[in-house]
C-alpha cells in the first residue's frame, strides 16, 4: 500500500505563513538558522488557518490522540486535540515525566537527545497523530514514533509547521503520512 505524503506550500494558499516565520542565524549554535514560528502563534487568524490546513490532510474521526513533542509540539497538539475533542499526550525530554516511562535516544541536527513517554499514555491500538514544530533530520520524529508504538499505539501520521527539506527528515519517517505547512 502506498503512503501518500501531503505538503501544503503556504505561498499557494490565501495566507502566507512562511512570511510570518522569523529566522535567527547562529541559534542555538553557529551554522544553524533557527526558524521560529512564534509570530504565527501570536496571530489567531494564522493559527486558525494552520489548523484548517492540517485538517485537510487527516480525518479527525480516525484520530484518538494527538501527541506533542516537547515543547513546541505541545502547542499544536493541544490546539488540535481541543478543536477536535480528542485526547492529547506529551512526549517529553528525559526526566520530565513521573511514573513508569519508555525512553528513546536519538541524533539531532546539532547533538543528541532522549525522549520519553509514560507507559500508560496510549492504550493498545489507539491511533496517534504526532505533532511538532519542525522536521529537520527526522531523529526526533522517528524516536517519538517508536515511543508511541512501544506504548501500544498506532501512528496515524505526523504534522509539522516547518520542514527543512535539505536535511532529509522525511526519509526517517518513510512509510507514514506526514504534512508540513512551510518548507525551506
Amino acid at each position: 500500500m502506498a503512503i501518500k505524503t501531503f505538503i501544503v506550500h503556504a505561498s499557494m494558499t490565501n495566507m502566507n505563513l512562511k512570511s510570518m516565520i522569523s529566522d535567527y542565524p547562529g541559534f542555538p549554535k553557529e551554522g544553524i538558522i533557527f526558524r521560529d514560528f512564534s509570530p504565527i502563534l501570536r496571530d489567531p487568524a494564522a493559527m486558525t488557518f494552520a489548523a484548517d490546513e492540517f485538517a485537510r490532510y487527516f480525518d479527525p474521526g480516525r484520530i484518538d490522540l494527538f501527541a506533542g513533542i516537547e515543547s513546541r509540539g505541545f502547542i499544536l497538539s493541544s490546539a488540535l486535540s481541543s478543536r477536535y475533542n480528542r485526547g492529547m499526550i506529551m512526549i517529553r525530554k528525559a526526566g520530565k515525566l513521573p511514573g513508569s516511562t519508555i525512553k528513546r535516544s536519538y541524533e539531532l541536527e546539532y547533538g543528541e537527545g532522549t525522549l520519553e513517554i509514560q507507559t500508560d499514555a496510549v492504550s493498545e491500538g489507539q491511533k496517534v497523530m504526532i505533532c511538532d514544530d519542525l522536521l529537520a533530520t527526522g531523529g526526533t520524529a522517528r524516536a517519538a514514533g517508536e515511543l508511541v508504538e512501544s506504548a501500544g499505539g498506532v501512528i496515524a501520521g505526523y504534522l509539522f509547521f516547518i520542514e527543512l527539506t535539505g536535511l532529509g527528515g522525511a526519509a526517517s519517517i518513510m512509510g507514514y503520512k506526514y504534512t508540513s505547512l512551510v518548507q525551506y
